[in-house]
């Protein structure tokens, strides 16, 4: 992968006259109700539970309900951050919302969030990075607050990938779940224990963009009547390269994003990585050489949920008191583009 230019430390302090660092004042998660058992995969597609679980580490994942869109599942996370938060939808300022399931082309999902929730006075927008774009949206929101353009921002990673998977390619229907997760960022309350983000570092490679994606349905390859049995506006991957680029990436932007912040792995209470395959994660442990313990995982009953994966981890860890105030957090994930991205909080 070429090398990413060095990105600017989060500046050490806030601007004067400003509370706190740029922290997480709220989060919260959605899975639809129907649960798809890998039991109920064997019958509609060649394969088993034990093959599906050996492979992935997945055992269900959610699946939304007819009529149930992307921005219904995002808009029903986004209530609960905001409500964990104590923020009103009307004092959002701005929502970004990472998605690679949208409604629609457009308008953006992110409006359609907005007019769900009543956030009125926000300005919206959509991140397509893929499985990388939560921490993405975080990124960009939280320099918007330092530099005092906003005051707080609803960023939610929502997804409705059931829609997008071909049900006869046991390679890749095995693997996706529906689900949202959101968080709502702003300056760090006076008294509250943590410094917030402390930093990021983000990613991208656009030589391996044919490894993992959609290739029909947009305008190099729209949907015909010639090309339609060919399924190409579902997911297609090639597992092997998929897997390689997904563990040297998140590990070595682990390790970008502790030296960035003069930490160690010692100092991380918990990390929360992309929930995509059990394998990958247990690659990335052996590498950095941490134990089991600090990870969190919930992929088992999820599946990978795309950019709601670490946000709905997120949440889950934090309403689970996996993470505790003053903890330092690393999240780290990995999409198609290629995208990569990881984050130290301290909560």
């Amino acid at each position: 992968m070429p090398a990413n230019l060095p990105l600017p430390k989060p500046p050490e302090s806030a601007p004067a006259g400003r509370v706190g660092g740029v922290s997480v004042l709220g989060t919260g998660s959605y899975l639809p109700a129907r649960v798809m058992t890998n039991a109920d995969l064997e019958k509609i597609v060649e394969t088993s539970d034990e093959w599906i679980t050996s492979r992935t580490g997945i055992k269900e994942r959610r699946i939304a309900a007819e009529g149930e869109h992307t921005s219904d599942i995002g808009a029903a996370a986004a209530r609960k951050a905001l409500e964990q938060a104590g923020i009103t939808a009307g004092e959002v300022d701005l929502i970004l919302v990472a998605t690679a399931s949208p409604d629609m082309f457009f308008p953006a999902t992110a409006c359609l969030i907005q007019r769900l929730i009543g956030a009125s006075g926000a300005t919206c927008m959509d991140i397509s990075a893929a499985c990388s774009g939560f921490l993405y949206a975080i990124e960009m929101a939280r320099h918007m607050i330092d530099g005092g353009a906003i005051r707080y921002a609803l960023i939610i990673g929502t997804e409705k990938l059931s829609a997008l998977v071909d049900w006869s390619d046991r390679n890749t229907c095995v693997l996706f779940g529906d689900g949202a997760g959101a968080a709502v960022l702003g300056r760090r309350p006076e008294g509250r224990a943590g410094r917030g983000i402390l930093g990021t570092f983000m990613g991208s490679d656009g030589e391996y963009s044919q490894i993992l994606g959609i290739p029909g349905g947009g305008t190099r390859c729209p949907t015909t009547r010639e090309n339609f049995d060919q399924k190409l506006n579902t997911i297609k991957m090639l597992g092997k390269e998929t897997f390689k680029q997904a563990v040297n990436a998140m590990t070595s932007a682990s390790i970008e994003v502790l030296d960035r912040t003069g930490l160690t792995v010692d100092d991380i209470a918990c990390i929360i990585p992309h929930q995509a395959n059990v394998r990958i994660i247990d690659a990335i442990k052996d590498r950095l050489k941490v134990p089991s313990e600090k990870f969190f995982m919930n992929l088992d009953r999820t599946g990978n949920t795309g950019a709601a994966a670490v946000a709905i981890a997120l949440d889950e860890a934090h309403r689970e008191g996996r993470i505790r105030p003053g903890d330092k957090v690393l999240m780290v994930v990995f999409g198609s583009g290629l995208t990569w991205a990881s984050m130290v909080v301290e909560w």
